[in-house]
């Protein structure tokens, strides 16, 4: 992009353009250019192919019974101990430090997403027997790390875990042939960068009413359609694509594909946003992409669909909690520091309130999201507990956010201090859908 732009300007800047009037179509190619930036097609990535035949797909067990005690415990195991302190630890010492360059350069350090790649993210989806870490399967688990990251910050927790919503999709629905093929990029030493694609770029954007079609063309599929925000979509070797099928009898429904970043139709473009500037977001077009029928997850079923929306749900709401979490314990020291009037202006009772507001909201999204995932590895029924807790991120999430960089006053608003940073990424946290899974 920076190349073309380069050109452009050079072009620009000739003589010749003003003697064939072409001053003003010149200006306005530059400005487009340097607004939207150059469309870039997915051609470049790596040859997924199965290594093994297998006759059955590889499931994750689910949790045991000495976990389903039927209370609503939230005392870890100490194998989440072990994950949860190993991700806290990695969010103050390396996610943190670098959160705001991270979000000043719209893009994590490479370096930084090959380091989360190597406390085994991705596989915590994966099933034991194709390379995965866990034998069981547990929401809860996955909840823990990403509040845990979140805390370091949101944005780069989103890009850390993009990848991990692939292989956690595959782990869940996909069938023997989908996992040999693609699930072994996700447990080596190389992890592709991969994204789940939901949201699109409509008002009011309805998960269960997408405009993105999929429409039967013999042995396979025609996608259609644009997908938005989707994290690190320029660089991701795979997607996963919502898109809604259009049935010969007339039957539609919502369903996830596999698509591979080189097939022909697909491009992306920048899609900078208000808040996950780290996530180095972009819109995913989709023109024409023809998909063969095994690209399908979950043999297309209504209630995969509903099951990824609502897992997501619970993953954007684990987010949230860390980093509301992160406001409270940065507003704390410093409005107990903070002095006017000759005393710490915490003495003040509304700031007080709004404090304590801030530590009763932030535990109320993080006691709904383990809720909600603690039913999910209970093979209970948590659409409605996700919801709830989605709807209080929307609601308070951004409240936190915003009563975070009004305790700071005037510092709160420059980039002196993360709350500002915060305050926009737990917008995103309350509107973005899918992305990611637990």
């Amino acid at each position: 992009m920076a190349y073309g732009i380069r050109a452009l300007t050079r072009l620009a800047g000739l003589d010749v353009v003003d003697r064939l009037g072409l001053r003003d179509p010149a200006n306005r190619a530059l400005k487009r250019a340097s607004a939207t930036g150059f469309r870039t097609a997915g051609k470049v990535g790596r040859t997924f192919a199965a290594t093994q035949k297998r006759s059955s797909p590889g499931r994750l067990k689910p949790e045991t019974a000495s976990r389903q005690r039927g209370l609503f415990d939230l005392t870890p195991t100490d194998d989440q101990q072990m994950l949860q302190d190993a991700a806290r630890e990695f969010a103050a010492g390396a996610i943190r430090p670098a959160a705001e360059q991270a979000d000043h350069d719209d893009a994590t350090p490479q370096e930084l997403l090959d380091s989360a790649a190597e406390l085994g993210l991705a596989t915590l989806g994966v099933p034991e027997e194709l390379g995965g870490l866990v034998e069981e399967r547990s929401a809860v688990t996955s909840t823990l790390i990403a509040e845990a990251l979140a805390h370091g910050d949101l944005s780069i927790a989103v890009a850390a875990l993009a990848p991990a919503a692939v292989s956690t999709a595959l782990g869940l629905w996909g069938d023997a042939e989908q996992q040999a093929t693609y699930l072994p990029a996700f447990v080596g030493e190389d992890v592709p960068a991969a994204a789940l694609c939901v949201q699109e770029p409509t008002a009011l954007f309805d998960p269960f009413a997408l405009r993105t079609r999929a429409r039967r063309s013999g042995d396979g599929y025609v996608l259609d359609g644009v997908k938005s925000l989707v994290p690190r979509g320029k660089d991701a070797e795979l997607f996963v694509v919502a898109a809604q099928v259009e049935g010969e009898d007339g039957a539609a429904g919502p369903a996830l594909f596999l698509v591979e970043s080189k097939v022909d139709g697909i491009t992306t473009s920048p899609d900078p946003a208000m808040g996950l500037r780290a996530a180095s977001t972009v819109k995913l077009h989709l023109d024409g992409v023809q998909v063969p029928a095994g690209a399908l997850l979950g043999g297309g079923a209504p209630e995969v669909y509903r099951e990824a929306i609502a897992l997501g749900r619970i993953a954007w709401s684990a987010l949230a909690a860390g980093t509301s979490k992160a406001v409270l314990d940065y507003v704390i020291p410093y409005v107990n520091e903070r002095e006017a009037f000759g005393e710490p202006i915490s003495h003040r009772q509304a700031v007080a309130f709004t404090v304590s507001d801030i530590a009763i909201e932030a535990e109320s999204i993080r006691l709904l999201a383990y809720r909600a995932a603690s039913r999910a590895d209970a093979a209970q029924s948590f659409a409605r507990e996700a919801a709830l807790a989605r709807r209080l991120v929307a609601d308070k999430g951004m409240q936190i956010g915003s009563q975070g960089v009004q305790l700071l006053g005037g510092h709160g608003y420059v980039k002196d201090h993360p709350v500002e940073r915060w305050y926009r990424d737990l917008r995103a946290a309350g509107v973005v859908e899918g992305t990611l899974l637990v």
